[in-house]
């Protein structure tokens, strides 16, 4: 008998005819405890491990608000336009006028959290950074949020982002989450969300179920799933020079994936390594990874949502100072001698 090589796109033809689901929206039920827990077990050790504990706040935050506020109505007529045109269902930037002008009310939620619970108080000297987000008017919220999401955010609004996207986040998973498989259109381009039009954080290859085996990109915004077949890069969908960098010696849960085609790279998380790897959080954990990158000729494909950070050091005197407690965690810096 006879054998031959698929080539990528009889592989991905061959995608449209299998069982495995081609979209996964998010289950907001879960979704976030399982980020803080993940981010908690990260943490351990970590050289960033107080930058990880403040996420691990925020996450926490964001499943208390996603319990206690209603999902927001999904404008059917709109889903239908897109899925006539083969568009993602609900591009962020344009939500925030229409069916996500209660974004704020997340916020809210997510900063009273934040500054009054026990569990998931923060440091005395981020309270005054989240007093200021507080007062400031809702229009100018709603600027930092269009800011964030057009990756074009003022300097001055560095320390509010995590916060601010952390509402938005809430809100667009909450919708995300009302979807189903068949909700999804076949959008182009394939390498931002069908959702919300965002790009993904990274791509996980999950266990369990239909799905378990194959690789789907994790939209950094709503949290939506799409299957893309690992030949093919995810960020401008070429099949030819793919290749994967790790850090020497390390167990392989996370790597960078890289395309010599456009010179950009992105991390591919494994649950077939750990079944508790989490895209987002094991690729804000993986900053020496990053690091490392940064010595090569590729550029990281996309920011994590919760890339700049608050990491403070509990000191009186740095109380009013919460908004110059921040770093960039991609900032150079020295990396360690292992290579990849």
């Amino acid at each position: 008998m006879s054998r031959r090589i698929l080539q990528p796109g009889e592989i991905e033809a061959l995608d449209h005819h299998t069982s495995f689901p081609r979209v996964l929206p998010p289950q907001v039920g879960s979704l976030f405890t399982e980020r803080a827990a993940r981010l908690r077990q990260l943490a351990a050790d970590n050289p960033i491990a107080d930058y990880l504990e403040f996420a691990a706040h925020i996450a926490n935050a964001q499943h208390l608000a996603a319990q206690a506020l209603a999902a927001p109505a999904v404008d059917r007529s709109t889903m239908e336009r897109a899925q006539t045109h083969g568009m993602p269902l609900f591009p962020a930037a344009e939500l925030l006028d229409t069916q996500l002008q209660d974004w704020q009310q997340a916020l809210e939620h997510i900063l009273d959290t934040l500054s009054t619970q026990t569990e998931s108080r923060l440091p005395e000297a981020l309270q005054p950074l989240i007093a200021e987000l507080r007062q400031l008017p809702g229009q100018e919220r709603d600027t930092i949020a269009r800011q964030l999401l057009g990756k074009d955010l003022a300097a001055r609004y560095i320390g509010m982002a995590p916060f601010v996207m952390a509402a938005l986040q809430v809100r667009f998973a909450q919708l995300a989450a009302t979807l189903t498989e068949a909700d999804m259109p076949q959008a182009e381009p394939a390498t931002v969300c069908p959702v919300c039009a965002s790009e993904p954080v990274a791509s996980v290859i999950r266990i369990g179920g239909k799905a378990s085996g194959h690789r789907y990109l994790h939209c950094g915004c709503c949290a939506t799933e799409w299957h893309m077949v690992r030949v093919k890069c995810s960020h401008c969908a070429s099949t030819k020079g793919i290749n994967y960098q790790a850090i020497e010696g390390d167990q392989g849960v996370v790597q960078a994936e890289t395309c010599a085609a456009c010179g950009s790279y992105r991390k591919i998380v494994n649950q077939e390594k750990d079944p508790l790897a989490e895209p987002l959080a094991d690729d804000l954990a993986s900053l020496m990874l990053d690091l490392l990158m940064s010595e090569t000729r590729f550029q990281r494909a996309s920011a994590n949502p919760l890339l700049y950070v608050a990491v403070a050091e509990e000191q009186p005197e740095q109380a009013a100072e919460g908004a110059d407690a921040l770093i960039d965690p991609l900032a150079p810096a020295a990396p360690s001698s292992s290579s990849h």
